[in-house]
């Protein structure tokens, strides 16, 4: 196979693997973000306490880990193609993709948010903030650098996820390295679609490293302070918290 001939079919997986992680990525962040930290508040000494529900989130989030990502997807089939209207192609990849990321995404906000100063929470509580301020104002900000590399992670799993989603059809690169480097023996053209992975996966490191340290240097720089009030205009206790 020539050159010609590889890039004529890499540029369309190539879109349709950005495609399926990026949009993975978004529905993760949706839905993986407020579970990681409903964890959090449902937990013990958490805001909104409550062992049951948290025992129950946890033991959903920890079966929906365990499950192979293969295996997820075949399982997944129907509700796919229900939900898309096919079970093959990237567009159906991107659901088991968002599934499976979601509970490892939100183990990664539960550590992250779990590591934010309790003083910080108490003196949002003190000052009258509600529980959403507190979320809003003080777990998410201080978290922010911690839950950027827990994305990037995220991330780069999902592009590892999409490329095994190729033995099933899934489109992309993994579905190209399937037919052409195992059933045709392009074993070049399959080290070339290696090679480009290799590189998609370190550029998102990079950048992600590259927004962690800015976020990180911006809170060493930074300082939570108190909004005063406007000229004769009282604060509300969810104004009194913002962190910079």
């Amino acid at each position: 196979m020539t050159w010609d001939q590889m890039q004529d079919l890499m540029w369309p997986a190539t879109w349709e693997t950005l495609q399926m992680v990026g949009i993975a990525s978004v529905g993760t962040v949706l839905l993986g973000l407020p579970l990681g930290v409903l964890l959090v508040l449902t937990g013990k000494g958490g805001l909104l306490q409550n062992p049951t529900v948290n025992k129950v989130l946890g033991a959903i989030v920890n079966v929906a880990r365990s499950l192979p990502f293969i295996i997820l997807m075949i399982a997944l089939f129907s509700f796919t193609k229900w939900l898309v209207g096919t079970s093959i192609g990237w567009e159906a990849a991107t659901v088991p993709l968002t599934i499976g990321a979601i509970p490892f995404f939100a183990r990664l906000v539960e550590t992250s948010v779990r590591e934010v100063d309790r003083g910080l929470v108490e003196a949002v509580q003190a000052m009258g903030g509600s529980t959403w301020t507190v979320v809003r104002k003080a777990l998410l900000p201080e978290a922010l650098p911690a839950l950027t590399a827990s994305f990037t992670t995220t991330v780069i799993a999902l592009i590892g996820y999409s490329a095994m989603a190729g033995v099933v059809g899934g489109g992309g690169l993994g579905t190209l390295a399937i037919n052409y480097g195992y059933y045709r023996f392009e074993t070049a053209f399959m080290w070339v679609i290696v090679a480009e992975l290799v590189v998609i996966v370190t550029l998102v490191q990079l950048l992600g490293d590259l927004a962690v340290r800015r976020l990180s240097h911006r809170g060493r720089t930074g300082r939570t302070r108190l909004l005063r009030p406007r000229a004769g205009a009282p604060a509300t206790p969810d104004e009194d918290l913002v962190a910079h």
